[in-house]
């Protein structure tokens, strides 16, 4: 099947998707990398509050390459990064804020079960970061500038980014998981 959604992203909205549904999202998407997660967690421990609200969001592991021109910031880039990084990062921040969609590269591992009845993932494609900076309408802010450019909070405006691809739903499937699993009983039936 294939989706149009547009954010704030419902839990209705991330019910209704099956591992191998194709994704086209709209609206607001932050990015996030590992520092950007650790420094989000840190502050939820402090009991601080966040610039930037995470409920009903869809964050982008993506470390985005931004030129300032006239005032305003224009993406250049901004592909996926590979989201294992940020797998043990995701279950203490799904605990607390009620992110709906992840984004990224390569799959998570062991967070299905962290994922369900709260949020998907959505896999893009690693070497379309011009495709994706095309998809980006406007950057409506940046926070945390002092981790660098790649780390920092983007809150990117996307008209239709995609195709994603939903790589582990919000009832516990995992494609990337039962990929590995086909591959392994294949390998398997040739070792003699």
């Amino acid at each position: 099947m294939e989706y149009h959604l547009t954010t704030p992203l419902s839990k209705d909205d991330i019910i209704q998707l099956q591992c191998g549904d194709v994704v086209y999202l709209s609206g607001t998407v932050l990015t996030a990398r590992d520092e950007a997660h650790a420094r989000i967690l840190e502050m939820s421990v402090m009991e601080e509050e966040l610039p930037f609200g995470l409920d009903g969001t869809a964050i982008y592991h993506c470390g985005p390459l931004m030129q300032k021109k006239d005032g305003d910031w224009v993406p250049i880039a901004a592909g996926p990064t590979t989201s294992g990084r940020m797998s043990k990062l995701t279950p203490p921040l799904l605990d607390k804020y009620q992110v709906r969609a992840l984004i990224g590269k390569g799959g998570m591992t062991g967070v299905a079960g962290s994922l369900e009845d709260k949020c998907v993932y959505l896999a893009y494609t690693g070497g379309c970061a011009a495709l994706a900076a095309g998809a980006i309408t406007n950057v409506s802010d940046v926070h945390w500038l002092d981790l660098g450019m790649p780390e920092a909070v983007w809150l990117l405006e996307m008209k239709e980014f995609g195709p994603l691809v939903v790589g582990i739903d919000a009832h516990g499937n995992d494609l990337f998981s039962d990929i590995r699993k086909r591959g392994k009983q294949a390998f398997s039936m040739l070792d003699p």
